[in-house]
């Protein structure tokens, strides 16, 4: 198996990081490079958490992960620098600034999500506490009653034994 240079690899990567990218197929003729070898640097690349997009879909159609990649990429960047990285991407700061807000709002909404199961839990735990005191109390009614019918019988069975003497 040969090694390909890296300058060559970060040149095919580069083909494969443009805003409207080739299939991987075309890139791999192009290229004379295994599709495997492309499906595996760009699964690298995803793992590094860098956004890859696919041929085959607008922005808009990206994966979650590569839309969060692109808000974590962008996060520190200047209104100037972004504009850029935009450019340099096919994208819109109205997109990436979308996008974010999406990720805080669906951050919110775990955390809230993870409040309500933590009252539910309590609500639980409190329902359980009542329900076990009812029973213990049902369970020392029935054993009071169970002890009454025994002392019942034995006094009739005293009486009836007492009167045909």
């Amino acid at each position: 198996m040969s090694r390909i240079p890296k300058a060559r690899k970060e040149a095919v990567l580069s083909k494969m990081l443009s805003p409207n990218p080739p299939t991987i197929s075309a890139l791999a003729k192009q290229e004379g490079i295994s599709e495997a070898t492309l499906y595996n640097w760009r699964k690298q690349l995803r793992q590094e958490g860098r956004p890859v997009p696919e041929h085959d879909r607008t922005s808009e159609n990206w994966s979650a992960q590569t839309k969060f990649a692109v808000v974590v990429e962008t996060a520190a960047l200047t209104e100037t620098e972004l504009a850029e990285y935009c450019r340099s991407k096919g994208l819109y700061p109205e997109q990436i600034k979308a996008w974010r807000d999406a990720a805080i709002e669906s951050q919110d909404s775990s955390q809230q999500a993870a409040a309500v199961q933590q009252q539910q839990g309590r609500d639980y735990r409190k329902q359980i506490k009542r329900l076990e005191r009812e029973i213990q109390r049902k369970d020392k009614a029935l054993a009071e009653a169970a002890a009454l019918l025994i002392l019942q019988k034995k006094m009739r069975a005293l009486w009836e034994g007492g009167e045909e003497e």
